[in-house]
């Protein structure tokens, strides 16, 4: 179990449930502001698509977009208790992991919110590959 104590985070890993590789299993928030944050994709502020075909490439762009969500609230990553990522194959799900740790890795001690993650049969731009919405507690 890990508290944030600026934002009353409290994460959880019960025994029964085992300990999952980068997330928690649960997670209780007591704060006093909550914030959404709306699916991220691998566009850049000029609305171009980053790493056609390339998912690592969006995968970085996308968990960039993540965080200027979160500075744009005066949040980091430490701030996320929620997370639903959508991929379009599951066989980038080593890449997304290499991408989510690195993001995670930014605050001390790294984040791990309670993660749903999801293949989809498509996105609503052609070329996206994935994407993720948040929820962040402060």
């Amino acid at each position: 179990m890990t508290r944030d104590a600026a934002a009353s985070i409290v994460r959880i890993n019960p025994p029964e449930l085992g300990t999952p590789p980068g997330y928690s299993q649960v997670v209780e928030v007591s704060a006093g502001r909550i914030i959404f944050i709306s699916g991220q994709t691998a566009l850049d502020r000029d609305g171009n698509v980053v790493g056609k075909h390339d998912f690592a490439a969006q995968a970085e762009q996308v968990f960039g977009n993540l965080a200027v969500a979160l500075q744009a609230r005066g949040c980091t990553a430490a701030n996320l208790v929620k997370l639903t990522v959508f991929l379009t194959d599951m066989d980038n799900l080593a890449t997304y992991r290499e991408a989510r740790n690195r993001f995670f890795a930014t605050v001390t001690p790294p984040a791990a919110p309670a993660v749903t993650l999801v293949e989809v049969s498509k996105l609503y731009g052609a070329d996206f590959m994935i994407e993720i919405e948040a929820i962040a507690a402060a």
